[in-house]
Protein backbone atom coordinates (compact mmCIF):
# COMPACT_ATOMS: atom_id res chain seq x y z
CA UNK A 1 0.00 0.00 0.00
CA UNK A 2 2.77 2.15 0.87
CA UNK A 3 4.49 1.90 -2.72
CA UNK A 4 1.28 2.70 -4.39
CA UNK A 5 0.50 5.95 -2.73
CA UNK A 6 4.45 6.79 -3.29
CA UNK A 7 3.78 5.87 -7.12
CA UNK A 8 0.40 8.09 -6.80
CA UNK A 9 1.95 10.94 -5.93
CA UNK A 10 4.68 10.54 -8.02
CA UNK A 11 1.96 10.17 -10.36
CA UNK A 12 0.10 13.51 -9.47
CA UNK A 13 3.55 15.65 -9.29
CA UNK A 14 4.48 14.76 -13.04
CA UNK A 15 1.10 15.75 -14.14
CA UNK A 16 0.72 18.67 -11.83
CA UNK A 17 4.30 20.16 -12.96
CA UNK A 18 3.95 23.82 -14.51
CA UNK A 19 6.87 25.03 -16.82
CA UNK A 20 8.74 27.87 -14.81
CA UNK A 21 11.99 27.77 -16.32
CA UNK A 22 12.85 29.07 -20.40
CA UNK A 23 13.96 25.73 -20.82
CA UNK A 24 10.64 24.34 -19.78
CA UNK A 25 9.12 26.71 -21.55
CA UNK A 26 10.97 26.18 -25.08
CA UNK A 27 10.53 22.33 -25.11
CA UNK A 28 6.81 22.95 -24.18
CA UNK A 29 6.64 25.59 -26.94
CA UNK A 30 7.93 22.88 -29.61
CA UNK A 31 5.43 20.51 -28.71
CA UNK A 32 2.82 21.97 -28.30
CA UNK A 33 3.23 23.83 -31.74
CA UNK A 34 0.76 22.65 -34.78
CA UNK A 35 3.65 22.56 -37.26
CA UNK A 36 5.46 19.73 -35.24
CA UNK A 37 2.57 17.78 -36.58
CA UNK A 38 4.51 18.53 -39.62
CA UNK A 39 7.47 15.64 -39.12
CA UNK A 40 5.14 12.98 -39.49
CA UNK A 41 3.60 13.68 -42.79
CA UNK A 42 6.71 14.25 -44.32
CA UNK A 43 7.98 11.26 -43.02
CA UNK A 44 4.66 9.69 -44.77
CA UNK A 45 4.95 11.41 -47.79
CA UNK A 46 8.78 11.01 -48.14
CA UNK A 47 8.15 6.62 -47.65
CA UNK A 48 5.06 6.78 -50.05
CA UNK A 49 7.42 8.38 -52.74
CA UNK A 50 10.53 6.05 -51.75
CA UNK A 51 7.60 3.21 -52.09
CA UNK A 52 6.71 4.39 -55.85
CA UNK A 53 10.33 4.73 -56.61
CA UNK A 54 11.41 0.99 -55.90
CA UNK A 55 8.02 -0.12 -58.04
CA UNK A 56 9.94 0.98 -61.52
CA UNK A 57 11.58 -2.06 -60.99
CA UNK A 58 8.28 -4.86 -60.44
CA UNK A 59 7.30 -6.14 -63.61
CA UNK A 60 4.49 -3.98 -65.31
CA UNK A 61 1.56 -6.12 -66.14
CA UNK A 62 -1.20 -4.53 -69.13
CA UNK A 63 -4.16 -6.36 -69.70
CA UNK A 64 -6.05 -5.36 -73.11
CA UNK A 65 -8.75 -6.60 -74.92
CA UNK A 66 -9.67 -5.56 -79.29
CA UNK A 67 -12.13 -5.82 -81.34
CA UNK A 68 -12.04 -4.23 -85.11
CA UNK A 69 -13.67 -4.64 -88.63
CA UNK A 70 -10.82 -3.92 -91.16
CA UNK A 71 -11.78 -2.51 -94.87
CA UNK A 72 -9.08 -5.02 -96.38
CA UNK A 73 -7.14 -8.13 -95.27
CA UNK A 74 -4.24 -9.74 -96.50
CA UNK A 75 -5.35 -12.10 -99.64
CA UNK A 76 -4.11 -15.14 -101.89
CA UNK A 77 -2.72 -14.14 -105.27
CA UNK A 78 -4.62 -15.14 -107.89
CA UNK A 79 -2.54 -17.82 -109.61
CA UNK A 80 -2.76 -19.54 -105.64
CA UNK A 81 -6.41 -18.92 -105.85
CA UNK A 82 -6.91 -20.65 -109.51
CA UNK A 83 -4.95 -23.25 -107.83
CA UNK A 84 -6.79 -23.76 -105.07
CA UNK A 85 -10.21 -23.76 -106.95
CA UNK A 86 -9.02 -26.20 -109.29
CA UNK A 87 -8.23 -28.48 -106.48
CA UNK A 88 -11.76 -27.57 -104.92
CA UNK A 89 -10.18 -27.05 -102.06
CA UNK A 90 -11.59 -23.79 -99.95
CA UNK A 91 -9.96 -21.03 -98.06
CA UNK A 92 -11.77 -18.03 -97.36
CA UNK A 93 -8.37 -16.19 -96.11
CA UNK A 94 -8.23 -13.49 -93.55
CA UNK A 95 -11.55 -12.34 -92.25
CA UNK A 96 -12.18 -8.76 -91.51
CA UNK A 97 -13.48 -9.11 -88.24
CA UNK A 98 -10.89 -9.97 -85.72
CA UNK A 99 -10.55 -10.43 -81.69
CA UNK A 100 -7.70 -10.18 -79.43
CA UNK A 101 -7.41 -10.86 -75.67
CA UNK A 102 -4.04 -10.12 -74.30
CA UNK A 103 -1.17 -9.50 -71.64
CA UNK A 104 1.64 -7.64 -71.98
CA UNK A 105 4.49 -8.10 -69.55
CA UNK A 106 7.46 -5.59 -69.11
CA UNK A 107 10.68 -5.72 -66.48
CA UNK A 108 13.30 -3.54 -66.64
CA UNK A 109 17.00 -4.54 -66.95
CA UNK A 110 18.40 -0.49 -66.97
CA UNK A 111 16.42 2.40 -66.47
CA UNK A 112 19.80 5.06 -66.97
CA UNK A 113 19.26 5.60 -63.26
CA UNK A 114 15.82 7.60 -63.19
CA UNK A 115 14.76 5.38 -60.66
CA UNK A 116 17.88 6.25 -58.37
CA UNK A 117 17.45 9.48 -59.26
CA UNK A 118 13.62 9.82 -58.06
CA UNK A 119 15.01 7.99 -54.63
CA UNK A 120 17.59 10.40 -54.12
CA UNK A 121 15.21 13.55 -55.01
CA UNK A 122 12.03 12.01 -52.81
CA UNK A 123 14.76 11.82 -50.04
CA UNK A 124 16.29 15.53 -50.60
CA UNK A 125 12.30 16.90 -50.34
CA UNK A 126 12.26 15.30 -47.16
CA UNK A 127 15.22 16.56 -46.03
CA UNK A 128 14.53 20.06 -47.50
CA UNK A 129 10.94 20.12 -45.80
CA UNK A 130 12.36 18.60 -42.58
CA UNK A 131 14.69 21.54 -42.29
CA UNK A 132 11.97 24.10 -43.09
CA UNK A 133 9.73 23.44 -39.69
CA UNK A 134 13.53 22.95 -37.96
CA UNK A 135 13.58 26.91 -39.18
CA UNK A 136 10.02 27.43 -37.93
CA UNK A 137 10.43 26.01 -34.31
CA UNK A 138 13.56 27.72 -33.91
CA UNK A 139 12.04 31.04 -34.44
CA UNK A 140 9.57 29.82 -31.98
CA UNK A 141 12.32 30.15 -29.72
CA UNK A 142 12.82 33.97 -30.16
CA UNK A 143 9.02 34.54 -29.96
CA UNK A 144 9.02 32.50 -26.62
CA UNK A 145 11.98 34.41 -25.02
CA UNK A 146 10.63 37.69 -26.13
CA UNK A 147 7.76 36.69 -24.07
CA UNK A 148 9.48 35.03 -21.03
CA UNK A 149 11.65 38.04 -20.30
CA UNK A 150 8.59 40.16 -20.65
CA UNK A 151 7.33 38.28 -17.99
CA UNK A 152 10.36 38.77 -15.90
CA UNK A 153 10.56 42.35 -16.17
CA UNK A 154 6.98 42.96 -15.44
CA UNK A 155 7.76 40.85 -12.51
CA UNK A 156 10.93 42.86 -11.35
CA UNK A 157 8.87 46.35 -11.68
CA UNK A 158 6.17 44.86 -9.82
CA UNK A 159 8.50 43.71 -6.78
CA UNK A 160 10.08 47.37 -6.64
CA UNK A 161 6.96 49.24 -6.95
CA UNK A 162 5.93 46.84 -3.88
CA UNK A 163 8.91 48.21 -1.97
CA UNK A 164 8.05 51.48 -3.04
CA UNK A 165 4.38 51.56 -1.70
CA UNK A 166 6.67 50.21 1.61
CA UNK A 167 8.88 52.86 1.77
CA UNK A 168 6.07 55.49 1.05
CA UNK A 169 3.49 53.83 3.50
CA UNK A 170 6.53 53.59 6.71
CA UNK A 171 6.94 57.40 5.37
CA UNK A 172 2.90 57.81 5.57
CA UNK A 173 2.52 56.82 8.86
CA UNK A 174 5.32 58.57 10.12
CA UNK A 175 4.30 61.26 8.53
CA UNK A 176 0.77 61.42 10.71
CA UNK A 177 2.12 61.02 13.79
CA UNK A 178 4.16 64.23 12.87
CA UNK A 179 1.24 66.14 12.03
CA UNK A 180 -0.79 65.12 15.31
CA UNK A 181 1.82 66.07 17.03
CA UNK A 182 2.26 69.74 15.28
CA UNK A 183 4.93 69.27 13.18
CA UNK A 184 4.08 68.48 9.61
CA UNK A 185 1.05 70.35 7.72
CA UNK A 186 -1.68 67.97 6.65
CA UNK A 187 -0.48 69.15 3.04
CA UNK A 188 2.65 66.96 4.38
CA UNK A 189 0.83 63.92 4.64
CA UNK A 190 -1.41 64.55 1.71
CA UNK A 191 1.15 64.65 -1.08
CA UNK A 192 2.72 61.20 0.35
CA UNK A 193 -0.88 59.77 0.28
CA UNK A 194 -1.07 61.30 -3.04
CA UNK A 195 1.97 59.44 -4.04
CA UNK A 196 0.97 56.33 -2.50
CA UNK A 197 -2.41 55.91 -4.30
CA UNK A 198 -0.17 56.92 -8.00
CA UNK A 199 2.10 54.05 -7.04
CA UNK A 200 -0.98 51.51 -6.14
CA UNK A 201 -2.39 52.65 -9.93
CA UNK A 202 1.04 52.09 -11.29
CA UNK A 203 1.09 48.47 -9.36
CA UNK A 204 -2.30 47.49 -10.79
CA UNK A 205 -1.37 48.22 -14.22
CA UNK A 206 1.87 45.97 -14.03
CA UNK A 207 -0.39 43.41 -13.09
CA UNK A 208 -2.79 43.49 -15.46
CA UNK A 209 0.01 43.39 -18.15
CA UNK A 210 1.76 40.67 -16.52
CA UNK A 211 -1.33 38.65 -16.07
CA UNK A 212 -1.58 39.40 -20.07
CA UNK A 213 2.02 38.27 -21.14
CA UNK A 214 1.38 35.05 -18.80
CA UNK A 215 -2.08 33.89 -20.56
CA UNK A 216 0.20 34.38 -24.08
CA UNK A 217 2.99 31.87 -22.73
CA UNK A 218 0.33 29.57 -21.42
CA UNK A 219 -0.75 29.82 -25.14
CA UNK A 220 2.39 28.62 -26.51
CA UNK A 221 3.65 25.77 -23.66
CA UNK A 222 -0.09 24.98 -23.87
CA UNK A 223 -0.79 24.81 -20.14
CA UNK A 224 -1.14 26.98 -17.57
CA UNK A 225 1.58 28.97 -15.53
CA UNK A 226 2.21 28.10 -11.55
CA UNK A 227 1.04 31.13 -9.32
CA UNK A 228 4.53 30.82 -8.44
CA UNK A 229 7.48 33.49 -10.22
CA UNK A 230 9.15 32.62 -13.79
CA UNK A 231 12.61 31.33 -12.45
CA UNK A 232 15.42 33.78 -13.64
CA UNK A 233 17.91 31.32 -15.96
CA UNK A 234 21.30 31.41 -15.55
CA UNK A 235 24.30 33.90 -16.65
CA UNK A 236 25.61 31.45 -19.87
CA UNK A 237 28.68 31.22 -21.36
CA UNK A 238 28.76 31.60 -25.27
CA UNK A 239 31.46 28.66 -26.05
CA UNK A 240 32.14 30.01 -29.33
CA UNK A 241 30.91 32.48 -32.47
CA UNK A 242 30.31 29.57 -34.62
CA UNK A 243 26.70 29.51 -35.97
CA UNK A 244 24.72 25.73 -35.86
CA UNK A 245 21.27 27.99 -36.99
CA UNK A 246 18.83 25.04 -38.76
CA UNK A 247 18.99 27.78 -41.71
CA UNK A 248 22.32 26.62 -42.76
CA UNK A 249 21.09 22.64 -42.51
CA UNK A 250 17.98 24.04 -45.03
CA UNK A 251 20.80 25.46 -47.56
CA UNK A 252 22.36 22.29 -47.53
CA UNK A 253 18.52 20.04 -48.11
CA UNK A 254 18.32 22.73 -51.15
CA UNK A 255 21.43 22.22 -52.97
CA UNK A 256 21.27 17.93 -52.40
CA UNK A 257 17.68 18.60 -54.07
CA UNK A 258 19.16 20.42 -56.82
CA UNK A 259 21.93 17.76 -57.29
CA UNK A 260 19.31 14.92 -57.50
CA UNK A 261 17.47 16.74 -59.97
CA UNK A 262 20.08 17.35 -62.20
CA UNK A 263 20.84 13.09 -61.89
CA UNK A 264 17.74 13.00 -62.84
CA UNK A 265 18.12 15.14 -66.46
CA UNK A 266 21.19 13.74 -67.35
CA UNK A 267 18.98 9.70 -66.67
CA UNK A 268 16.53 11.06 -68.95
CA UNK A 269 19.19 11.19 -71.85
CA UNK A 270 20.44 7.63 -71.38
CA UNK A 271 18.74 4.66 -73.40
CA UNK A 272 16.79 2.16 -71.55
CA UNK A 273 16.24 -1.84 -71.63
CA UNK A 274 13.51 -4.16 -70.27
CA UNK A 275 12.07 -7.42 -71.40
CA UNK A 276 9.08 -8.04 -72.12
CA UNK A 277 6.52 -10.81 -72.84
CA UNK A 278 3.46 -10.53 -74.93
CA UNK A 279 0.58 -13.33 -75.28
CA UNK A 280 -2.37 -13.10 -76.82
CA UNK A 281 -5.66 -15.22 -77.30
CA UNK A 282 -7.34 -14.68 -80.48
CA UNK A 283 -8.11 -14.06 -84.34
CA UNK A 284 -5.76 -13.97 -86.72
CA UNK A 285 -3.13 -15.45 -85.22
CA UNK A 286 0.45 -15.49 -85.74
CA UNK A 287 0.76 -18.05 -88.33
CA UNK A 288 -1.10 -15.78 -91.00
CA UNK A 289 -1.31 -18.95 -93.12
CA UNK A 290 -3.07 -20.65 -90.78
CA UNK A 291 -6.01 -17.94 -89.75
CA UNK A 292 -6.31 -17.84 -93.25
CA UNK A 293 -7.17 -20.99 -93.77
CA UNK A 294 -9.51 -21.81 -90.89
CA UNK A 295 -10.76 -18.58 -88.77
CA UNK A 296 -10.52 -20.09 -85.50
CA UNK A 297 -8.86 -18.41 -82.05
CA UNK A 298 -5.33 -19.44 -81.36
CA UNK A 299 -3.06 -18.80 -78.63
CA UNK A 300 0.19 -16.65 -79.40
CA UNK A 301 3.19 -15.32 -77.75
CA UNK A 302 6.45 -13.14 -78.32
CA UNK A 303 9.28 -12.65 -75.62
CA UNK A 304 12.25 -10.52 -76.11
CA UNK A 305 14.36 -6.93 -75.06
CA UNK A 306 13.59 -4.00 -76.03
CA UNK A 307 15.46 -0.68 -75.98
CA UNK A 308 14.34 2.71 -75.91
CA UNK A 309 15.97 6.01 -75.93
CA UNK A 310 14.32 9.30 -76.07
CA UNK A 311 16.39 11.40 -77.71
CA UNK A 312 14.27 14.56 -77.71
CA UNK A 313 15.60 14.90 -74.08
CA UNK A 314 19.08 16.06 -75.54
CA UNK A 315 16.83 19.02 -76.89
CA UNK A 316 16.00 20.50 -73.15
CA UNK A 317 19.04 19.22 -71.20
CA UNK A 318 21.15 22.17 -71.81
CA UNK A 319 18.76 24.60 -71.11
CA UNK A 320 17.29 22.59 -67.91
CA UNK A 321 21.18 21.95 -66.43
CA UNK A 322 21.31 25.53 -66.54
CA UNK A 323 17.98 26.51 -64.41
CA UNK A 324 19.38 24.14 -62.18
CA UNK A 325 22.70 25.87 -61.78
CA UNK A 326 20.99 29.38 -61.66
CA UNK A 327 19.26 27.97 -58.47
CA UNK A 328 22.08 26.57 -56.60
CA UNK A 329 23.79 30.07 -57.04
CA UNK A 330 20.86 31.72 -55.74
CA UNK A 331 21.32 29.34 -52.57
CA UNK A 332 24.45 30.53 -52.39
CA UNK A 333 23.55 34.17 -52.32
CA UNK A 334 20.61 33.36 -49.69
CA UNK A 335 23.50 31.41 -47.52
CA UNK A 336 26.13 34.47 -47.66
CA UNK A 337 23.27 37.07 -47.04
CA UNK A 338 21.90 35.32 -44.24
CA UNK A 339 25.73 34.75 -42.36
CA UNK A 340 26.24 38.09 -43.09
CA UNK A 341 22.80 39.09 -41.40
CA UNK A 342 24.37 36.72 -38.25
CA UNK A 343 27.34 38.68 -38.04
CA UNK A 344 25.74 41.61 -37.73
CA UNK A 345 23.24 40.32 -35.11
CA UNK A 346 25.91 38.62 -33.27
CA UNK A 347 28.04 42.04 -33.42
CA UNK A 348 25.10 43.70 -32.34
CA UNK A 349 24.31 41.50 -29.38
CA UNK A 350 27.85 41.27 -28.00
CA UNK A 351 28.11 45.17 -27.85
CA UNK A 352 24.55 45.06 -25.74
CA UNK A 353 26.09 42.45 -23.82
CA UNK A 354 28.96 44.42 -23.11
CA UNK A 355 27.33 47.73 -22.63
CA UNK A 356 24.84 46.40 -20.00
CA UNK A 357 27.57 44.77 -18.24
CA UNK A 358 29.23 47.81 -17.78
CA UNK A 359 25.81 49.54 -16.40
CA UNK A 360 25.54 47.12 -13.82
CA UNK A 361 28.90 47.48 -12.81
CA UNK A 362 27.55 50.89 -11.54
CA UNK A 363 24.36 49.88 -10.02
CA UNK A 364 25.22 48.11 -7.67
CA UNK A 365 27.33 51.68 -6.28
CA UNK A 366 24.46 53.71 -7.47
CA UNK A 367 21.73 51.98 -5.47
CA UNK A 368 23.58 52.26 -2.26
CA UNK A 369 24.36 55.99 -2.59
CA UNK A 370 20.96 56.58 -3.39
CA UNK A 371 19.99 54.52 -0.18
CA UNK A 372 22.09 56.60 1.71
CA UNK A 373 20.26 59.86 0.37
CA UNK A 374 16.96 58.81 0.80
CA UNK A 375 18.19 58.10 4.40
CA UNK A 376 19.59 61.33 5.12
CA UNK A 377 16.75 63.24 3.53
CA UNK A 378 14.21 61.41 5.91
CA UNK A 379 16.61 62.87 9.16
CA UNK A 380 16.62 65.90 7.61
CA UNK A 381 12.77 66.31 7.16
CA UNK A 382 12.70 65.02 10.69
CA UNK A 383 14.62 68.09 11.68
CA UNK A 384 12.78 70.16 9.27
CA UNK A 385 15.78 70.75 7.12
CA UNK A 386 13.76 70.01 3.94
CA UNK A 387 10.12 69.71 2.61
CA UNK A 388 8.10 67.14 1.76
CA UNK A 389 8.67 67.24 -2.02
CA UNK A 390 12.55 66.87 -1.32
CA UNK A 391 11.84 64.16 0.50
CA UNK A 392 9.35 62.32 -1.90
CA UNK A 393 11.99 63.52 -4.80
CA UNK A 394 14.75 61.56 -2.79
CA UNK A 395 12.73 58.01 -2.78
CA UNK A 396 11.95 58.01 -6.42
CA UNK A 397 15.66 58.90 -6.87
CA UNK A 398 16.00 55.17 -5.05
CA UNK A 399 13.17 53.69 -6.45
CA UNK A 400 14.78 54.28 -10.22
CA UNK A 401 18.04 53.15 -9.02
CA UNK A 402 16.91 49.82 -7.88
CA UNK A 403 14.32 49.65 -10.90
CA UNK A 404 16.84 50.36 -13.47
CA UNK A 405 19.33 47.90 -12.05
CA UNK A 406 16.68 45.37 -12.41
CA UNK A 407 16.16 45.97 -15.40
CA UNK A 408 19.41 45.70 -16.51
CA UNK A 409 19.44 42.29 -15.02
CA UNK A 410 17.14 41.00 -17.28
CA UNK A 411 18.40 42.70 -20.40
CA UNK A 412 21.25 41.18 -19.72
CA UNK A 413 19.82 37.83 -19.66
CA UNK A 414 17.84 38.42 -22.43
CA UNK A 415 20.67 39.97 -24.59
CA UNK A 416 22.60 36.80 -23.94
CA UNK A 417 19.92 33.81 -24.50
CA UNK A 418 19.22 36.47 -27.62
CA UNK A 419 22.65 35.68 -28.81
CA UNK A 420 22.46 31.98 -27.91
CA UNK A 421 19.85 32.02 -30.27
CA UNK A 422 21.34 33.68 -33.08
CA UNK A 423 23.70 31.17 -32.77
CA UNK A 424 21.19 28.32 -32.23
CA UNK A 425 23.51 27.18 -28.93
Amino acid sequence: MRHFISLLTLFVTFFTMRAQTLDQCHSLATENYPEIKKYNLILATEQYNLSNASRAWIPQVVLSGQASYQSATPTYPEALNAMIEANGLEMSGIRKDQYKVAIDISQNIWDGGQSKASREIAKAEADEQRSMVDVSLHNLQTRVNNIFFGILLLEEREANTETLIGVLNNNLNQMRTYYNNGIATMADVDAIEAEVLTMQQTLEQVRASRACFRRMLEIFIGQPLSDEKLSKPELASIESRNSARPELQLFDAQINKLNAQRKAINASTMPRFSAFAQGYYGYPGLDMFKSMVAPEWTLNGIIGIRMSWNIGAYYTRKNNLSKLNAAEQNVAIQRDVFLFNTQLQVTQDDGEIARLQNTLNNDNQIVRLRKSVRQAAESKFQNGVIDTNDLLQKIADETTAISNRSTHEIELLQAIYRLKTTLNQ
